[in-house]
């Protein structure tokens, strides 16, 4: 079985999970990008975006959960994530059902 722990920071945590939701419907658009991209450096925006692209979707949602708990982010932190990846979806001014799905999902993910 492979081991799905990362080395990541959480600037570079933060990075994936706004990734992983940029994807939820399975587009990154413009208005993601530049929301993404003011709120993480922009080297590690490609960087964690190279990783994000080589990952399925399995792999994706381990990676994540694995570094939450590596990391050991308060509630608070992960309140600011779930914060952010709002902000993400209504940046195109359209929160349709899959990234309603996706606030349910992640919702889960980042249960303390």
């Amino acid at each position: 079985m492979k081991d799905f722990t990362t080395n990541w920071n959480k600037q570079e945590l933060k990075a994936y999970i706004l990734l992983y939701c940029a994807y939820a419907d399975f587009v990154e658009n413009e208005y993601e990008k530049d929301l993404i991209l003011s709120i993480v450096d922009k080297e590690v925006y490609k960087e964690m975006h190279r990783e994000f692209d080589a990952d399925n979707d399995y792999q994706r949602i381990q990676k994540i959960q694995n570094s939450i708990t590596a990391l050991g982010l308060s509630a608070k932190q992960l309140n600011k994530i779930q914060e952010e990846v709002m902000d993400l979806f209504l940046a195109d001014g359209n929160y349709d059902l899959l990234e309603k799905n996706m606030t349910f999902a992640l919702k889960k993910m980042l249960q303390k």
